[in-house]
């Protein structure tokens, strides 16, 4: 990109004005501003609805028996007549929910009944009695719908339960609304602006001199799953270093991979895959020390029980982790413990948070994390709802001080729900722990143009919320195609998803700036976070430096010297 100085101060100002003006709308003038807040624990007080309440502004919940138009009965309460919804409008809703009677605690789902489709959950809260519960998701809808109904579930069907609410919200967003709020949160927190400075030795200002900035890599990583089939496959090994600056071995530091059989230790694949990353210059995820679904470990573990089975587990996590001590930048130390729980079923409750204290012993640098599915492609799934997955990271980090670092997030998805996946988002990050979604895809079920389109969407989620700080794609290549999705055919080329991550990659990195200095020595841009090169030239001469750009709300000032 070719810039004079006073074009670059221009596109610097209308960068920030558009943030300014989006920012802005808040008050009603362009449009809704998208209301990041969210509450996880439980209050006395609910607070005030978001957005003044949206559609539902004054509305109370009706209680109505079953009808004709709802066929629901006494336990789905209370709930909402909703007018004239909109095709392909997304809404956001939010409530505080309470139990009146009937249970301590229950899951609570909200679900929407239209003309021709229901909803199964398009928000969940872990709802408790004697205080308010804060639930927040939202939907889309396929087709316009002149009544519909937003009701309640809860996870006892037997109508005991009563619940209280107040607070509702239901704020639509156009296509257009949602992505200028997208657009405000990337470039508020995946960018910054930079002034560089261009002097003499003696301070003089030096005008005119030539200036080049490139970035040299990307603070948020972008990368994409590997497995052995990359090994000696030179067309494959260059198409992905062409892309990715991260990666994940698809299994083959798995258990089953690196100990088949009992005592036997292979490390053969994983060796050789780390020395791709090395020579590469490529971070990686350590995925998994220890997986819960039993189907996934190897079969002689199965069959231990005790102490066999606990010596066993010590020998695993001490050989993998001292290995690979400070290979991997994160650890997936229990890989779906909401779904699964083989450990703790044979060697007690919370075994698995001795897994975290041990990995932190061996490798005290890495970013330990749990990885587990559901959790944001819906909230379906009571295992894992966002309240589930909290409460068990609450739970470990008041196991006896154990810390986990990092939330992992699978992204296995067919349909995206955009706005419950940024509503969960927002609830996750009240933990104030980096989020990383750990292996998108779309599923197979769908076409290659769909799988394109929706994995453009959950890209753009990710990489707009302030709190992810990553994203790893479930895409490694094998002779017979991919897990659910392919980037890319055996020859690659570029399928439609692998079009979307090229564009995706390209949009979101700086591209190479050439300028000139002002009659004040300096010139200004608006760039992505990350590390950068630059060099100056000035009446024959030449000065190259660096810098890094990071996180902040005030601009970042460079001054080099000629």
């Amino acid at each position: 990109m070719k810039c004079s100085s006073m074009c670059c101060l221009i596109l610097l100002a209308l960068s920030l004005l558009t943030a300014f003006t989006l920012a802005s709308s808040s008050n009603g003038i362009d449009g809704p501003f998208y209301d990041s807040t969210a509450y996880t624990e439980c209050r006395a007080e609910a607070e005030k609805p978001l957005y003044n309440g949206g559609m539902l502004k004054d509305q109370k919940p009706s209680v109505p028996g079953k009808d004709s138009l709802t066929g629901i009965g006494a336990r789905y309460t209370p709930t909402y007549i909703l007018h004239n919804l909109t095709q392909n409008t997304i809404y956001c809703f939010s409530i505080w929910v309470k139990i009146e009677a009937g249970a301590a605690s229950a899951h609570v789902r909200a679900r929407l009944r239209a003309d021709n489709a229901t909803l199964n959950c398009v928000g969940s809260v872990t709802a408790k009695h004697g205080c308010w519960s804060f639930l927040k998701g939202g939907f889309l809808l396929d087709s316009p719908c002149k009544q519909s109904i937003l009701f309640f579930e809860t996870s006892e069907d037997d109508g005991k339960i009563q619940l209280q609410v107040t607070s509702a919200s239901l704020q639509p967003f156009t296509q257009e609304q949602w992505r200028n709020n997208q657009d405000y949160f990337i470039n508020t927190a995946r960018k910054r602006a930079v002034t560089i400075h261009v002097s003499k030795e003696n301070g003089e200002s030096v005008e005119g001199a030539e200036v080049t900035v490139e970035q040299i890599s990307k603070d948020f990583s972008i990368g994409s799953a590997i497995s052995k089939t990359i090994l000696g496959n030179i067309p494959y090994q260059e198409w992905f270093v062409k892309r990715f600056d991260a990666t994940v071995f698809e299994n083959e530091l798995k258990w089953y991979a690196t100990e088949p059989d009992q005592g036997k230790l292979n490390y053969t694949l994983a060796d050789k895959m780390m020395n791709f990353v090395r020579a590469n210059r490529i971070i990686a995820r350590g995925h998994n020390i220890f997986w819960e679904d039993p189907k996934y470990n190897p079969d002689w573990v199965r069959n231990l029980t005790g102490e066999d089975l606990r010596s066993a587990v010590n020998r695993r996590i001490k050989s993998l982790m001292t290995r690979y001590r400070g290979e991997f930048v994160h650890w997936d130390v229990s890989n779906e413990m909401l779904h699964f729980d083989f450990y703790e079923t044979r060697l007690g409750k919370n075994a698995s948070y001795g897994f975290f204290a041990a990995a932190r012993e061996i490798d005290s640098l890495a970013t330990l994390f749990f990885n587990d599915f559901n959790v944001v492609e819906t909230c379906s799934d009571e295992k894992s709802t966002v309240d589930e997955y909290i409460a068990r990271v609450r739970e470990l980090q008041r196991y006896d001080g154990i810390r986990m670092d990092g939330i992992g997030l699978e992204g296995h998805f067919t349909t995206p729900n955009v706005a419950l996946m940024r509503a969960i988002l927002d609830k996750l990050a009240t933990l104030q722990l980096p989020i990383w979604l750990t292996e998108i895809d779309i599923s197979s079920s769908l076409d290659h143009r769909s799988q394109a389109i929706y994995l453009e969407q959950v890209l753009r989620e990710g990489f707009s919320h302030p709190s992810v700080n990553g994203i790893m794609l479930w895409t490694a290549l094998h002779p017979n195609g991919c897990y659910q999705m392919c980037l890319t055919d055996d020859k690659f080329r570029n399928l439609p998803a692998g079009d979307v991550v090229d564009q995706k990659l390209l949009e979101w990195k700086t591209g190479e700036v050439k300028a000139t200095t002002d009659d004040h020595g300096s010139f200004s841009f608006f760039g992505f976070l990350g590390e950068y090169r630059v060099g100056i030239m000035y009446q024959g001469k030449t000065v190259n430096s660096s810098f890094s750009l990071s996180q902040g709300p005030e601009t970042k000032h460079v001054r080099l010297q000629i």
